[in-house]
């Protein structure tokens, strides 16, 4: 904003424990090799919603699929790379999605549904109408990955745990290969190979899986203790370290080396990764720091984005004129006068002169560009639980 004015088990292992619905953001950041060496670069916040938006896979090289909570229940997102534009794959009010993946050969989505009957089963849904049918039966399943067009490799729950299930959708079956893993379930590249993470060991180890065979190797062993890893183009590995991605080349090196910071970037809690068919781009699930998110405003203001402006705000944002005169409340007055402003100010943008960071307060010095004249303002912005919820302008 700118001058212009049950059973102990099935509670334990239920989807509502697996998918927290804590305030999660998907971030999308590019992938650049400048003279043999890998560089990630431009984040941006690609959900920019209040509340759950996790588990992000790409349906192709542009576009993202994601689970998103709207209206009390979570859907499947799809994000387009190119347009900047989200739609919606499914709407489910008797239940919510999770895990959505591309299907193998088919125009169409699969993902984890939890009714609200507690039901919770593996689903087809089309990406055209959102059209839905169920695709195993009697299989509790966490988080899964597809081997072809055929087999499903599932993280199921078990009496103690998540088991490791070989599934053949044309014929039925099901079969428990291994007990104790983690939820990041993956293809690796260029092998007909999916890797998971090991939990029997007091340090965790990335395996693969020949789901053919049945037969099982040891690739590493986890730096820490994590279940979000990640398979780059070029076979290395990356796994989540709070504000560090680290990487490790499984058949070069037995060492876990550093490969992004995104500290700087306001960026806290990397969870889940995924990266794009041929390696151009990088989705990450993250909380954002309020500074991070002060500056998405910025950003939006900025590229005069009126969805982007309003999204990084509560429904009841209030606005003031220091030290305490209530200007308007609300995010339709919100969006009412800056319609019409971001439309008639082409030459429109922000320059933070001053940034200070209290807690969850960000103060800014701004330097404003409006139809040519420069204005001056102080800004002093609250947010509260993911959303800017106050901001005192000071003139």
């Amino acid at each position: 904003m700118r001058i212009k004015y049950v059973p102990l088990l099935a509670l334990l292992f239920s989807l509502p424990h697996l998918f927290a619905q804590q305030n999660t953001e998907v971030y999308l950041l590019d992938i650049k090799t400048v003279n043999g060496k890998t560089e990630i670069i431009n984040p941006r916040n690609i959900s920019n919603n209040e509340g759950y938006d996790n588990q992000p896979s790409f349906y192709n090289e542009n576009t993202i699929l994601f689970s998103s909570t709207r209206k009390g229940q979570t859907d499947i997102a799809k994000y387009d790379v190119k347009s900047g534009t989200l739609t919606y794959v499914s709407n489910t009010p008797e239940g919510s999605e999770y895990s959505p993946l591309k299907i193998p050969g088919k125009n169409s989505v699969s993902a984890i549904r939890l009714d609200t009957t507690g039901l919770q089963r593996l689903y087809e849904y089309s990406v055209w109408d959102g059209t839905s049918t169920e695709i195993l039966k009697d299989l509790k399943i966490g988080y899964h990955v597809w081997f072809n067009e055929e087999i499903i490799v599932s993280a199921a729950l078990g009496n103690e745990g998540l088991n490791l299930v070989i599934s053949n959708i044309k014929n039925g079956s099901h079969d428990t290969i291994y007990k104790n893993i983690g939820r990041s379930l993956h293809k690796i590249p260029g092998k007909n190979l999916i890797s998971f993470i090991s939990k029997t060991n007091e340090s965790w180890e990335v395996k693969s899986l020949d789901p053919k065979t049945g037969k099982i190797k040891t690739i590493t062993t986890m730096f820490k203790n994590t279940d979000d890893v990640c398979w780059l183009h070029n076979g290395h590995i990356i796994a989540a370290d709070n504000k560090t991605l680290m990487e490790i080349a499984p058949e070069d090196s037995k060492e876990w080396k550093r490969f992004l910071r995104l500290d700087k970037k306001g960026l806290n809690n990397i969870s889940r990764i995924a990266v794009s068919p041929n390696g151009s781009h990088l989705a990450l699930v993250v909380e954002q720091t309020p500074e991070a998110i002060v500056q998405n405003q910025l950003d939006a203001y900025n590229a005069r984005n009126l969805k982007a402006f309003v999204n990084t705000y509560s429904k009841d944002i209030k606005v003031y004129n220091f030290p305490n005169q209530l200007s308007y409340e609300g995010k339709d007055a919100l969006t009412d006068r800056y319609k019409s402003f971001f439309e008639s100010t082409p030459d429109l943008h922000c320059k933070i002169k001053n940034r200070i960071i209290i807690g969850n307060k960000i103060i800014d010095k701004e330097k404003i560009t409006i139809n040519g004249e420069t204005h001056w303002a102080v800004a002093i912005y609250e947010v509260e639980n993911g959303k800017i919820a106050k901001v005192t302008f000071v003139r």
